[in-house]
């Protein structure tokens, strides 16, 4: 299997610290507009909560309705909207609103983890994080289902098809068996956690049991969703590229010590170490080595961390584009 769709993926963050989130919303719609117009499948986003330049975007439901009226043709989907932070029959309603907002264009994505400021904005510092997930995942997809809620009465609008265009992100193999049972997509992360087990494995020879454990749990007849993220970027020679890429990971290890964030490393190296960096023929070659994005069926690009500003950003999407993903045998206007 190659995968067969390709999207973009934002986070939303400032590329430089003078910009506002007029700035930075601006910016990322322009790079949609130019992902639609290349021909990619979906758009991404991603919830993040006071800290600009962790992620710019709060509301992920109300900036993809702005996108969905301008870009008819994309995908829209969030990966992830924190779902321990929100109220599931909440999240529910905005979600089919968009939904039928965008003719049914919307994935929905989910995930238990967050940062340490976030939990505590909503006062779950302490709260078992994994649990209150679960519980809340099972009662927003019971509403996208059609359950009763109050009495008789159900989600209004109905969800139509969208509960089968929910994905969950996961670091562990557990987690996967948990989509696979439910016949969720699954959605692996750019990066991975690694202990001493795994300090010298690659990305995918750490997530290839997670692909392993979420096929093996799909029930039968449910086509497999597997989408592989990825932090590629692409530059149209190597030294621009590795430039780019080494002052984003530092400006990127300065967010992380200051967010209290998951350990990804201490030096430039181990930021850089899950990401796809350097001139479209290097980039290719380093992509196909992945077994986990080449059992995948979407391709997920985004430039964190090496976000290397809006021009640099507008290039490797197009570079990615022309160049990458043909090479990686990606189809287009495959349906999902």
């Amino acid at each position: 299997m190659t995968p067969q769709r390709l999207g973009l993926f934002t986070r939303l963050v400032r590329s430089e610290a003078t910009e506002d989130a007029a700035t930075v919303y601006r910016h990322a719609l322009e790079q949609f507009e130019l992902a639609e117009r290349l021909g990619y499948d979906a758009a991404w986003v991603a919830q993040h909560h006071l800290d600009p330049d962790e992620g710019g975007l709060p509301s992920p439901f109300v900036f993809l309705a702005h996108a969905a009226a301008r870009f008819p043709k994309l995908r829209l989907g969030t990966a992830i909207v924190t779902l321990a932070l929100e109220d599931p029959i909440r999240v529910a309603e905005d979600a089919a609103v968009l939904d039928v907002l965008s003719g049914g264009r919307l994935n929905i994505g989910f995930g238990a983890g967050g940062s340490r400021h976030a939990f505590e904005l909503f006062d779950l510092a302490g709260a078992d994080r994994q649990q209150v997930y679960t519980e809340k995942l099972a009662v927003l997809t019971a509403a996208l289902s059609g359950a009763a809620l109050v009495g008789d009465r159900g989600l209004n609008p109905p969800a139509g098809t969208l509960r089968n265009r929910v994905w969950q992100a996961t670091f562990s193999a557990a987690g996967a068996h948990r989509a696979g049972l439910a016949g969720d997509g699954l959605l692996l992360s750019k990066a991975q956690p690694r202990d001493a087990a795994t300090a010298d494995a690659t990305l995918w020879e750490i997530q290839e049991p997670l692909v392993a454990a979420y096929l093996a749990a799909l029930p039968d007849g449910v086509e497999p969703r597997i989408g592989a993220s990825r932090g590629v970027f692409v530059a149209d020679d190597h030294d621009t590229a590795w430039k780019f890429a080494e002052r984003g990971a530092t400006r990127f290890l300065e967010q992380l010590r200051r967010n209290g964030g998951p350990d990804v490393g201490g030096s430039v190296e181990e930021v850089l170490r899950d990401s796809f960096v350097g001139t479209p023929g290097e980039v290719v070659a380093k992509l196909a080595a992945d077994t986990a994005l080449r059992q995948s069926t979407d391709f997920i690009v985004q430039v964190h961390p090496v976000d290397p500003g809006h021009e640099a950003t507008l290039r490797s999407i197009e570079l990615i584009a022309t160049e990458v993903a043909p090479q990686l045998g990606r189809r287009e206007g495959t349906e999902q």
